[in-house]
Order: structure tokens, then sequence, then C-alpha cells
């Protein structure tokens, strides 16, 4: 696209691509086929702080290839492992720090998504998946478990039995039926996910910048907490956000018909 510029400091890890307020992060680790390394781990991380700190960023986008979003954890290192180099390993950090983030992350996925890759798609905000796409929380098939919050979130987003089911066998779930249980807002043609995917995110940057923000930090609260909890967290949020001066710019703009001109403020 014409309006895009890219970065390829640490090409082995991420590209970064910016499309006027939207950025994509593809990960590139394609011979691993993605595969959740230590160092891929941390250089997302990091490339996220940056993003989320800058205020021209309105949405950030995650993508991989074609053929693979993420296949899952780095196997092969994993193998090796004891017990004490997993309590010592910085993969629980990440996920922790990736609920930190506070831009909204929009999935694209194209491929396997599979074990973390699952994961990744899940802790991200919306999902767009190619109609090829394939999710799986297979870990239980090398003698493990889901540790990025997979039980968490299917739980939380399908309900105890059908991610009892995901999680205790590890079969495969395509786009289509992913999108009928909940965890992927749109599912395109095979040629259109990361297009899809920044149209998405378009969408989502277009808007207040800080009510975006607060507004997915009180949806959080609703999928993390009570009720009670979620209610008093949205009411301050809300409270947040008429202080803000796009409230003002965008309630005149709804009385004088006419576009919002957002200032982030």
């Amino acid at each position: 696209m014409s309006d895009a510029t890219t970065s390829s400091a640490d090409v082995d890890l991420v590209l970064i691509e910016r499309h006027q307020g939207v950025v994509v992060v593809q990960l590139n680790r394609r011979e691993e086929m993605n595969a959740l390394s230590t160092q891929m781990m941390d250089r997302l991380i990091d490339v996220l702080r940056d993003l989320d700190s800058d205020p021209a960023v309105g949405a950030v986008v995650i993508a991989g290839h074609d053929n693979v979003f993420v296949a899952g954890a780095d196997i092969k290192g994993m193998a090796r492992r004891t017990v004490a180099d997993v309590l010592a390993a910085s993969a629980s950090r990440f996920w922790m720090r990736l609920r930190e983030i506070e831009v909204p992350l929009v999935a694209a996925v194209s491929g396997y998504a599979f074990g973390g890759g699952c994961e990744l798609a899940l802790a991200c905000d919306l999902v767009v998946a190619s109609e090829t796409t394939v999710f799986s929380q297979a870990e239980i098939k090398v003698g493990i478990m889901p540790g990025g919050g997979g039980t968490q979130r299917l739980a939380r987003t399908l309900g105890k039995h059908v991610a009892m089911e995901l999680v205790l066998t590890g079969r495969p779930v395509k786009a289509e039926e992913a999108r009928g249980l909940g965890f992927v807002n749109r599912v395109v043609g095979p040629a259109e996910w990361r297009s899809g995917a920044i149209e998405l995110a378009r969408e989502v940057a277009a808007g207040p910048p800080l009510a975006t923000r607060l507004a997915k930090r009180a949806v959080l609260a609703a999928d993390e907490g009570p009720i009670q909890l979620g209610m008093l967290a949205e009411r301050k949020l809300m409270e947040l956000a008429f202080a803000c001066e796009d409230r003002v710019e965008g309630m005149n703009a709804f009385v004088e018909r006419r576009d919002p001109r957002w200032s982030g403020r």
C-alpha cells in the first residue's frame, strides 16, 4: 500500500509497518513457523510498549504469514528445560506484560494458530482470520497444558464445557467454527486476512484515542472480574472519558452534523 513504510530493524524477529494511525507488527520467524521463542516474546513486548506510548498509534495489528500465525511455543527449546528453567523463564511475564498494553490489538491470523499462537490471538482485543485458519490449544498433545492464559480466556469466552473439550483434546477448530464460538470477529478470504485486519484496526483507530483506550480497559474489567467490580470500573472510566476534550468535540460534532476532529486530549 502506498501509505506504508517498513522498518527492518531486527528483521529476524519482527517487521514493523505503518499505515496512517495503524501499525502492523509482523512476526517473522518463518522457518520456525513463528514459534514463540524467548527472544521473539521479548522483542514483541519491547515493540508493543514503544507503540503503546506513541500518541500517533491508534491500533496495532499483530500478524503472521499466509500459512502460519504462530505454530506454538518453541518446543525444541522447551524439551530440554527443567522445572527450575520453566520457573525462571520470562514467558509468564510476557503474557502479563501483553495484558498491560493499552492500545487496541488486532490479531491478523492465517494458517496455523496452535498452542501459544492460539493464546496470542485470544490475548488480542479483536481477531480477523482467514478462512484457512486452524486454531488449536494443542499443548496436551506434547504432555503439558496451556500456560499463556489459554485455559482462562477460553473458559471465559466459550464456557466451561467447550473450553474443557478444546484444552483436554487439543482438537483443531477452523475459522468459521471459531467465529461461531465467539473468539473470532471476522472471517475473510485467503488473500484478505491482512488487509481485513488493517481495515478493522483503522475503524478502531478512527475513534477518540483516550476514550478508546478507556473503553478497552472497561471491557477487560468485565472479562476478568465479577460484574460488581466491572460496573464500578466502567463508571470510573466513563467519568474519565467525560472529562476529555474529545468528549466535547464529539458531542458538538454530533449536534452540528459533522465529522469529529479528535485531538487525543
